[in-house]
């Protein structure tokens, strides 16, 4: 059986977003992730011509596919926030991200599902998460949205497989949603994963509740805490408590070929070390 994997990390856009290709290209990445503006403001200039066009062009150059890349949204967007006004205005700067991204001729945005803040129940939060996607959808065409399960801390939603499911339950273009599983966050919110017992059930549990279908990425992290610990402290590979059992398993399920896998792992100097460790485990 054949392995395909797509192994990138998320890399830099300092200077403007023509430089992921070649950050990527340069740690061996045959996928990676990026921010499409400044992830910690509102605000953000237009993306220039000339820059969507160099963008293009290096995609090009290096061989990278739409399929390979994984845009993440800015940290201040909540898209369930029980504040009417600051759910607008989350849901005009994702509608923002989301032309920004078309405009690359990408076709993801991965994005973490809202948070209730504790003034809302977790199913109202659910829906209002739902209700802003397809909002959204109706503004921008092509791309897909991708929900990134979280590990459960404050008030976020997302740690539970079932809210990714329901969410996708009440989108309306199905065809526009998916989901990206962290591996840290997955560990965190209390699915385990460091045995094959664990690890098959937790993958059990995902088909049920969401399904590989809608899988569109994975955050490849290790944990610096243990099972239901709901901390998002990410660690490089086979330095935290997952173990290297699982990522061997995992570079071998080829349920996660053709994906982009990407390492936000905590030490950008080694990641070129880590894709090729990664790809080694690959039973020939």
């Amino acid at each position: 059986m054949k392995i395909n994997k797509y192994i990138g990390a998320h890399v830099s856009t300092s200077g403007g977003v023509s430089k992921a290709p070649e950050n990527a290209k340069n740690i061996g990445a045959k996928a990676f992730g990026m921010f499409v503006k400044n992830q910690r403001r509102w605000d953000a200039k237009p993306l220039e011509e000339k820059e969507i066009k160099k963008f293009k062009s290096l995609m090009e150059e290096y061989g990278y596919k739409p399929e390979q890349v994984l845009p993440h949204d800015g940290y201040l967007i909540n898209l369930g926030s029980p504040d009417e006004e600051k759910r607008e205005k989350s849901l005009n700067a994702f509608i923002e991200e989301m032309d920004r991204v078309n405009k690359l001729g990408l076709i993801y945005l991965n994005t973490h599902p809202g948070s209730h803040l504790k003034e809302i129940t977790e199913e109202k939060c659910l829906e209002l998460i739902a209700d802003s996607i397809n909002k959204a959808h109706r503004e921008v065409p092509n791309v897909i949205v991708v929900l990134e399960n979280t590990a459960g801390q404050g008030s976020n939603m997302g740690y539970k497989f079932e809210h990714l499911g329901k969410i996708i339950e009440l989108v309306e273009d199905k065809n526009r949603i998916g989901v990206c599983l962290d591996t840290c966050h997955t560990l965190a919110s209390g699915y385990e994963l460091k045995d094959e017992i664990g690890y098959n059930k937790t993958m059990d549990e995902f088909e049920k509740h969401v399904g590989f279908k809608y899988l569109k990425g994975i955050h490849l992290n290790d944990s610096k805490f243990d099972t239901h610990s709901k901390k998002d402290r990410h660690d490089s590979i086979g330095k935290g408590v997952i173990g290297m059992d699982f990522f061997k398993r995992f570079m071998n399920d080829n349920r996660f070929d053709n994906i982009p896998i990407i390492l936000e792992t905590i030490d950008d100097s080694i990641w070129k070390e880590e894709i090729e460790l990664l790809y080694s485990l690959i039973e020939k």
